[in-house]
């Protein structure tokens, strides 16, 4: 690693070290702190870039910048948007239709050559790709990077090979193809055992991995049900004049007379009862109840995606991954 980049940035790469969300006892304390991590990453790096997933931890974050950047009259940093080909279309819609409201530019990230070859063969997801179809970029990765073995690896997400071309070398590229120094993510604390360590400046400086850059981190500090509470209490009144403050809809026709779910700034899949979006393949969900009115605090967040195992996290995000 080298310390010296960037060389043009000052920021504590300690702070949040050894912190949980509980540091932060009120959702005030919590977003106080994501206004200040946010205002260091639009002061600090000359050409930072939000990672935007249409989900409500991205949208939340992206909501703190969009607050940070009309108060102190920063330009609004372009959002990336990792597309592996395996979205739902709701996620896709929700993404392009907000960034026209809020004005936000959105580049997408996508692994081009995986996705000409499916494209190509006509594949499905799970159907396999042969390594040696791919480019030499993508194969020196799978041969290389990975170390990986076999001649095909499957069209999916939930594979350490498809996982990593599809995210995670379409996201490099991405941050190199762009000169990205700093990106603005929505990870947390609490969401993987893979982030609980992370800080809210966190380097990855290794050229020999990824293009140099640094991750900035807002919402560490929020929980779950935080993320939800900061959506009832100030994202979703400031967004809708009409809606009352603090009102948690308990179904999807619990709204307010005259407003409906497209004026809110939160993905359809969450209304439908997802709790976390992944890809149209392998995440499901386990109730028809809104994310938010389901039991946060006694069952595990990301159990309906099928790549979410803690040993392939840390390896991906090893590499890059987020």
């Amino acid at each position: 690693m080298t310390d010296e980049f960037p060389a043009y940035v000052d920021v504590d790469y300690t702070d949040g070290e050894g912190e949980s969300p509980e540091e932060y006892p009120s959702i005030e304390s919590k977003i106080e702190k994501a206004v200040d991590v946010t205002r260091q990453g639009l002061t600090e790096y000359e050409n930072p870039a939000v990672m935007w997933t249409g989900g409500k931890d991205s949208t939340l974050t992206l909501y703190f910048i969009n607050e940070v950047a009309e108060e102190f009259d920063f330009e609004k940093p372009t959002a990336v948007f990792i597309d592996h080909f395996q979205h739902f279309d709701e996620i896709t819609d929700f993404v392009e239709r907000w960034a026209e409201t809020w004005d936000i530019e959105v580049v997408y990230a996508r692994n081009e050559d995986a996705g000409e070859y499916v494209a190509e063969h006509g594949l499905e997801p799970g159907d396999d790709i042969p390594v040696d179809d791919l480019s030499e970029h993508n194969q020196h990765h799978v041969r290389e990077i990975l170390e990986y073995e076999d001649e095909t690896f499957p069209f999916l997400l939930d594979t350490y090979v498809g996982n990593h071309l599809l995210k995670t070398v379409a996201l490099n590229d991405a941050l190199e193809e762009y000169g990205i120094d700093g990106v603005i993510s929505g990870v947390r604390w609490d969401e993987q055992e893979a982030r609980a360590d992370e800080t809210f400046f966190s380097p990855r400086h290794d050229p020999d991995i990824y293009p140099p850059h640094d991750r900035i981190q807002p919402i560490l500090q929020f929980a779950e049900r935080d993320v939800w509470d900061a959506f009832w209490e100030y994202v979703v009144p400031e967004e809708v004049p009409e809606y009352p403050a603090g009102h948690v809809p308990e179904s999807a026709e619990d709204l307010p007379e005259s407003v409906t779910w497209t004026d809110i700034p939160i993905s359809p899949k969450y209304v439908a009862g997802f709790r976390s979006l992944g890809s149209s393949v392998s995440t499901e969900k386990t109730t028809d109840e809104p994310a938010w009115m389901q039991n946060l605090e006694e069952t595990t967040e990301r159990a309906g995606r099928a790549q979410d195992k803690e040993d392939l996290m840390e390896r991906l995000r090893d590499l890059g991954y987020m």
